[in-house]
This record gives structure tokens, sequence and C-alpha cells, in this order.
């Protein structure tokens, strides 16, 4: 077991050094830490599960070198954001992430989301598309073909089966974090796809969100997230948000899913064009698991560059 209290990485343990600048901006209530670089017209990129804004490290520098204000924000819970201890819907995260534009003073973005931030852009795009211009979505199906993948696609139900396990009370955060957070490192090997997980930048990256997992509450504000996807399946919020997303999202949707992931099946993502009006393009990366920005850095670069130009 980690050792407990002063022995504990602090959320300054995320405010990594590189060419970009570290922030904090009030919005919704809470006080998100956002990592930024370059200047023009803004892209955010939201990060997944079980990580927090280095995730996009190689996107945050080539697409601000490309002539855009570049900002990777930590989701509440995660990293050197504020840890509530509620709410973790989706709808409230979505809420983050739209006002998060406008604090920053701009009028829309380029939402880009992988994972977990993925299944928020989603959000945002349907609940406050007047905050985005383009939609890019890695390794997230719509939400409405994942909740329904999680009560009736067997493969899925087995895939996702961390997630179930997230559920019960303190025991996951438990697990999560003895041993300094070894459970980080061995979902990180499962999903990966073979190319990176054999790598000395997989070694770091493992590290370096093991280490921020280790952030007193950071466990359990992760793990909330996933409490409420599957507590709200019967219940009466989960309906009201299922039903809102049933109607599809109208900016142009660019999704990207590795042929290897092992955590969100492409089969599960595959149908989500149903759920958007405008231009949709899928894309399947043969050789990729399921850390897209991380795997395969310049692919998903260039995309988001051609989606955003074309």
């Amino acid at each position: 077991m980690h050792p407990r209290g002063a022995d504990r990485p602090d959320a300054s343990s995320v405010l990594l050094d590189g060419p970009w600048s570290h922030s904090d901006y009030s919005t919704n209530g809470v006080r998100l830490h956002v990592a930024e670089a370059g200047s023009g017209p803004l892209i955010l990129l939201l990060h997944g599960f079980p990580q927090f804004w280095w995730t996009w490290r190689h996107q945050l520098v080539a697409l601000a070198e490309a002539g855009y204000r570049v900002v990777a924000p930590d989701l509440r819970g995660f990293g050197a954001s504020d840890k509530p201890p509620r709410p973790y819907d989706v709808m409230t995260t979505a809420a983050d992430i739209a006002r998060l534009v406008t604090a920053m003073g701009e009028r829309e973005a380029t939402l880009v989301g992988h994972d977990l931030g993925g299944s928020v852009a989603w959000t945002v795009a349907r609940f406050r598309p007047d905050v985005v211009g383009r939609l890019v979505v890695l390794s997230a199906p719509h939400p409405r073909r994942l909740r329904a993948a999680l009560v009736s696609d067997f493969k899925q139900i087995g895939a996702s089966s961390h997630v179930f396990g997230f559920q019960t009370p303190r025991l996951p955060e438990q697990r999560l974090t003895r041993d300094g957070a070894a459970e980080v490192g061995r979902l990180m090997t499962a999903w990966a796809g073979d190319g990176w997980a054999s790598t000395v930048d997989f070694a770091e990256a493992r590290a370096r969100y093991q280490q921020a997992m280790l952030i007193p509450q950071a466990a359990y504000g992760a793990l909330e997230h996933y409490r409420w996807a599957v507590r709200s399946l019967p219940r009466p919020d989960g309906a009201r948000y299922t039903r809102r997303m049933s109607i599809p999202v109208g900016m142009p949707t660019l999704q990207l899913h590795g042929g290897l992931d092992t955590c969100v099946l492409p089969t599960t993502a595959q149908g989500s064009s149903r759920y958007v009006s405008s231009t949709y393009e899928w894309q399947t990366i043969s050789h990729a698991g399921h850390f897209l920005p991380e795997e395969v850095p310049d692919l998903v670069t260039g995309e988001i560059l051609r989606w955003i130009k074309s």
C-alpha cells in the first residue's frame, strides 16, 4: 500500500514543465487546471481515464505550432483540478467544459475528446452546440451506443468489467491506489496496442498516470464519473440524459478508433454516425489500441488539423 498523507504526491506533481503554461479557471462552481500553448482559434483537448492533461503533450506542441490556441484541461476530479464530493454526472462535466470556453474569453472551440473526455465532448456538442465548431472523438462511442452496449452486448460488458467493479464504495479506490497505483499500470498495459506498450514513452506515461492517481481524492473523483454512468442507467436522470442525447449533434464530426482497442470495442463505437446530422467521418486505426493520442500522436495531430481545415 502506498503511504498515506504527506508522502502522497499533491496536485503540483502534475504541473509538468514544457513548452506550455499552466493556469486555473473558475467554471461552473469548480476550479479547472489547464495546460495551454499557442495562439489563434481555440482547440480544447479532453483526456480520458486513467489519465490527466498530459495525455495531449504531443498535440499541445504540434497544434500550437500550426497556429492554434491549444488548451488541455484536467476534468473535475483529475490531476490539478478541483475534486469536489459531487456531482460527477456527465452533464455537469460537460457544463464545466462549455463554461471554460467562455471563461477563456472565446466564443467556440474545436472540441477533441478521448475516452471519458470523448463522452464529455459528445455531451457538450448536444447540450451546448453554440460553443462547439467541430468535433473530434477518439476511442469513445456516442453515449447512447455505449449505454446500449453495457446492457446488451456481452463482449463489451466483458471489456467493461472494470467499470462494473468500480461501483462499490471505497474498495475500488483502495484497489486503484495500492502498491503505487499498480492497477493503473495494469489497465494501461491491457488496453494499449503492442507497438506502444513496449516503448520507453509508454513506461514514462504509465508512471505519470500511476503517480497522478495517488493525489488525494483523485481516485475517488475518477471513479465517480463511472459510478454515475452505471447507476444512472435505471434512474430518471439517466433516462432524461439518454432522451436528450437521442437528438443528433449538428457539427462536423470525426471519429477515430483503434482497431486493437480492448477497452471500448470498435463494434461498440461503430454506428455513432446516426447521432450526427452534419458531415461525419469514421476511421479505424488498425494498428493502434485504446490510447490514440499517445500511440499514434502524429496521425492524431494530422487528422485534427485536416478536420479543422476541411
